[in-house]
C-alpha cells in the first residue's frame, strides 16, 4: 500500500502522517515511512531528537546506488547514469519489496522503535527514509526535485502488496505534481483547514489529478466547530472524510513534550481509524496495466522536456513495451 499526505503549507500534514503512521506502528502493521517534504520535520514528528533526525541517511546523497542497484542487467538503460527519476522498470530491472533486505535500504533506511516515555514500552517499529534537506552546495544551483527524484525512482520500482504500507509524507502546496509521482499511491489524503486558502490547495490538486485516477480524500484539520465543518463540506463535498479538532496531545508533542500515543484523545484515534479503512480498502482497485502506462507517460514527458538533452540520449528506449509491474513480479 503506497499512502500520500498532502496539503498547504501549516495545514498540519506532517503532524497528521506522522500519527497516522504511529497507529499503523501501534497495531504491528508494518509501515515504511518517507519524509519527502523540504522541510523536513517528520522524523521529529515520529518522536526522534532533532540530532538523530538530522542524521538519517538521505536517499538524495544515494542517488547513484540506487540508480545502479535498480537498473540491474536491463539491456535498455546503458549505465546508471543514463537514468533519470522517471525511468521505468523493465525486463532485468532490479524492483524493491518491504520484506527482506535489499542495498537501497541497508544505505537510506533507519528502523525506528516507537517507545511510550511513561513506561518505556514498545508502540512499534517504522522503518524510516528521508530524502534529505538542502545543502549548502544545492544553494542558488539546485531545485528540491533533485532530490526527491530518488523518492520517485523507488516508487516506480517498488512492488508492494496489502499488508505493508508507505507512507509519504509530500511537500506542500501543488509542488507535487511537478513530476509523476503523484500518481504512485493507492490513496492520497489532502490535510485542509477550514478556510479559503485551504481548500484551494484542495481544488488545485482535484482538478490536475482528475485525468490520472488518483484517489483523493480530504481529512480536515484544526476544525473548531459546526461553522468549520459545514464551511468544508459546502467546499469539498463527498470528497471530506474525515475531521481533526484542537489536539492537547498533538500540542504537547509540538512543543517538545512526549506522551503515550495510547493518550492521544478518543475521537481522534477514531479518526485514524477511519483514515486506515480508507487507505484499505483502495488496494484492491489498483490496476497495475495502467499503474505501469502512467509510468511511461511522464518518462515520455520528461525524457522529451529535459532528459534527452541533459543526457545526450534518447530516453524513449529506456521504455520495455512489454513489461507490467506487478504484485507478483520477481525481485530480478
Amino acid at each position: 500500500m503506497k499512502i500520500a499526505f498532502v496539503g498547504k503549507g501549516g495545514s498540519g500534514k506532517t503532524t497528521l502522517s506522522s500519527l497516522f503512521i504511529r497507529s499503523l506502528a501501534a497495531q504491528r502493521v508494518p509501515v515504511t515511512a518517507v519524509d519527502a517534504d523540504i522541510n523536513q520535520h517528520l522524523g521529529t514528528a515520529l518522536g526522534l531528537d532533532e540530532e538523530t533526525a538530522a542524521a538519517l541517511p538521505p536517499l538524495g546523497a544515494h542517488l547513484p546506488l540506487i540508480k545502479d542497484h535498480l537498473r540491474g542487467t536491463n539491456p535498455r538503460i546503458t549505465s546508471a547514469a543514463a537514468m533519470i527519476k522517471t525511468t521505468p522498470p523493465g525486463s532485468g530491472s532490479r524492483l524493491l519489496r518491504l520484506e527482506g533486505s535489499n542495498p537501497v535500504f541497508d544505505a537510506c533506511a533507519r528502523d525506528v522503535e516507537l517507545v511510550s516515555p511513561s513506561d518505556g514500552e514498545s508502540e512499534g517499529r517504522v522503518r524510516l527514509l528521508a530524502t534529505g534537506p538542502f545543502t549548502e552546495s544545492d544553494l542558488g544551483v539546485a531545485c528540491y526535485h533533485s532530490k526527491t527524484g530518488a523518492v520517485e525512482l523507488c516508487l516506480n520500482h517498488l512492488v508492494d502488496g496489502r499488508d505493508a504500507y508507505v507512507v509519504v509524507d509530500m511537500t506542500a502546496g501543488s509542488d507535487s505534481f511537478a513530476s509523476g509521482m503523484f500518481t504512485r499511491f493507492d490513496m492520497t489524503f489532502l490535510v485542509a483547514e477550514p478556510t479559503r486558502k485551504g481548500v484551494s490547495v484542495y481544488r488545485q490538486y482535484r482538478d490536475y489529478a482528475r485525468d490520472f485516477d488518483v484517489r483523493l480524500r480530504v481529512i480536515g484539520n484544526k476544525v473548531q466547530g459546526p461553522e468549520d465543518l459545514a464551511f468544508l463540506r459546502d467546499e469539498v463535498g463527498e470528497d471530506l472524510l474525515v475531521t481533526f479538532g484542537n489536539s492537547p496531545w498533538v500540542r504537547a508533542m509540538e512543543r517538545g513534550g512526549a506522551r503515550p500515543f495510547r493518550e492521544l484523545e478518543q475521537e481522534n484515534q477514531l479518526a485514524l481509524k477511519t483514515v486506515h479503512e480508507a487507505a484499505d480498502a483502495a488496494h484492491g482497485e489498483r490496476d497495475w496495466e495502467r499503474y505501469t502506462q502512467q509510468m511511461v507517460h511522464f518518462h515520455l514527458r520528461n525524457a522529451a522536456s529535459w532528459g534527452n538533452e541533459r543526457t545526450g540520449l534518447d530516453l524513449a528506449a529506456q521504455v520495455d513495451p512489454g513489461f507490467v509491474l506487478r504484485e507478483d513480479a520477481p525481485a530480478g
